[in-house]
Order: C-alpha cells, then sequence, then structure tokens
C-alpha cells in the first residue's frame, strides 16, 4: 500500500492531515512550499490546479478536500468515518454543501464580493445570510453532525466552521464553540495539528 499526502502546513491541507489521521493509515508527507515547488510541471502532473492538498493511494490521485475526505472514509473502513451505504444520505448531502455552496459564498465575502438579489437566483449558495443560516443548522447542541457517531463530515464542515470563526466569518455561539472545541480534543486531531504547527515555520505562513 502506497499513500503520499501533498500539502502545505498553512492551506487546506490540514484538513487532510486530520482526516489521514483520523483513518490510521500509514502515509508519506511531501511538503510544497508556494511558488516555484507548487507549480512545477512535476506537481502540475498530480493537480494540475497547482493546489494542494492532493494524495495518491496506489497510484490514484485525489484531489479537492471534500473529495480526498470522502475517499479516504471509503478506503479505510476499519476507521469507521462513514455511515454504512444506506444511511449516507445527510452524509453526502452536508459534505457537498460545505465543499459547494458554503465555500462559495464565504470566500466571496472575504473577497468582498456582493451579490445582488438578482445575482443571488445565478449564485450556487444564493445569499451568505441564507448559506450561514444552513451551516449554523448542521452544528449539534451534543455529539456529532450524524448524530452520536464522528464521521469525515466532521473533520470536513467542522474544519470549514472553525476557521470561518477565526475569520470572523461565522458567529462564535456558545454552541458552536464548544463543538468546535469538542471536535478538535480528538487525539488524531492534536496530533495533525502537532505535525503541521512543526512544519508550518519551514514552508510559509500563507494559506491557499
Amino acid at each position: 500500500m502506497s499513500l503520499v499526502f501533498y500539502t502545505n502546513p498553512m492551506s487546506r491541507g490540514r484538513i487532510i492531515r486530520w482526516m489521514l489521521e483520523e483513518a490510521g493509515a500509514p502515509y508519506e508527507t511531501r511538503f510544497l512550499r508556494y511558488g516555484e515547488e507548487m507549480n512545477s510541471p512535476a506537481y502540475a502532473a498530480i493537480n494540475p490546479m497547482r493546489k494542494v492538498p492532493a494524495i495518491v493511494h496506489n497510484g490514484h490521485v485525489v484531489t479537492e478536500c471534500g473529495a480526498i475526505c470522502l475517499y479516504l472514509a471509503d478506503a479505510f473502513p476499519e476507521a469507521g468515518l462513514a455511515p454504512p451505504p444506506a444511511g449516507r444520505a445527510d452524509y453526502y448531502r452536508w459534505m457537498m454543501f460545505a465543499a459547494g455552496p458554503w465555500e462559495q459564498a464565504n470566500v466571496n465575502a472575504a473577497l468582498g464580493v456582493n451579490v445582488t438579489a438578482e445575482q443571488s437566483r445565478m449564485a450556487g449558495y444564493g445569499t451568505f445570510d441564507r448559506a450561514l443560516d444552513v451551516l449554523l443548522s448542521l452544528v449539534p447542541e451534543d455529539g456529532y453532525m450524524l448524530g452520536e457517531k464522528f464521521s469525515a463530515l466532521d473533520v470536513y464542515a467542522g474544519s470549514h466552521i472553525g476557521w470561518a470563526i477565526e475569520f470572523g466569518s461565522v458567529p462564535a455561539t456558545p454552541e458552536v464553540e464548544a463543538y468546535i472545541k469538542r471536535i478538535r480534543a480528538r487525539p488524531a486531531a492534536l496530533r495533525a495539528v502537532e505535525l503541521d504547527d512543526a512544519a508550518a515555520a519551514e514552508y510559509g505562513p500563507v494559506r491557499s
């Protein structure tokens, strides 16, 4: 089994680091600096978008954070990070919501892109406030997004919520803060932060 993880410690790759640690499978990390290394022909052959993260598992390339989380949950089922196939409706629905409408809405807001009422029909997220309301509806009072069992959805959507709190686009309500504290206290999450923080000084402070 070969599993190679391409990342930068100050990027969305932190989501995948956490997911890999939750999966519990051995993997090799290859850090890429922003600029020449990430834009090299060698890496472009893996991800033509020239973005991190990416994984190569047994010769198969997977890019895009949401897709990598879904893939790893299926590739390593013993970790129990995905519901049984018959119970995946909410799992797929909210993973794709976080990867699509929420990320689009959040990035546009950060860039100062103001969508008019007329344009909201074209925008996949409608309006930022609507997307935010839906995101907050996923935060459980206790347990995890799919109930009592932690899943890849908590890694992916939970990471988005945690970062959005740091950037001020999600309100730090007691319920939201308690949820983020709960998932970030997991041993795999703590290991992932330690690994990436240790590499951050060498590989740069810029987020992708």
